[in-house]
């Protein structure tokens, strides 16, 4: 395997066991009754096109994966045809956006988003690893 490809199945399956929970409570707290509910996230936020515009589009990455968003906020991570994420980017304020999780927002999750370093360089905080925007390609006529 490639360290691309390592680092690839490494940051989704440290995204999946963080997100998902690792159910490691204490012995005690089992005997002593149920399980604590599981985390319940919070409905999405209305995200307008102006806060996500810097966003938009296409963000290419080293690993051969690439993120890609819209102006409604909505996205996919990709890497090799598959689909590793999709969802909502949601802004924080000074070029960051964390992401939804299963519908909802983590608000929390600070590794599960993205940080602009300029118009052109985004960081994926779940690796940080560096994706550049693709020029997007004019069609002829």
């Amino acid at each position: 395997m490639t360290r691309r490809s390592v680092l690839a199945v490494c940051a989704v399956s440290a995204a999946a066991l963080a997100l998902g929970g690792c159910g490691g409570g204490e012995k005690d707290a089992a005997e002593d009754g149920p399980s604590a509910a599981a985390t319940t996230l919070a409905p999405l936020p209305a995200v307008k096109p102006s806060d996500v515009k810097p966003l938009v589009g296409r963000w290419v990455g080293t690993a051969e994966d690439y993120f890609q968003f819209k102006a409604d906020g909505s996205g996919v991570w990709v890497r090799g045809g598959q689909k590793l994420w999709s969802g909502a980017a949601i802004p924080e304020g000074d070029g960051k956006f964390r992401f939804s999780w299963q519908g909802g927002d983590p608000r929390m999750a600070s590794y599960w988003g993205v940080t602009l370093e300029d118009k052109s360089t985004l960081v994926f905080a779940g690796t940080n690893q560096k994706y550049k925007k693709a020029v997007a390609k004019k069609g002829k006529g």
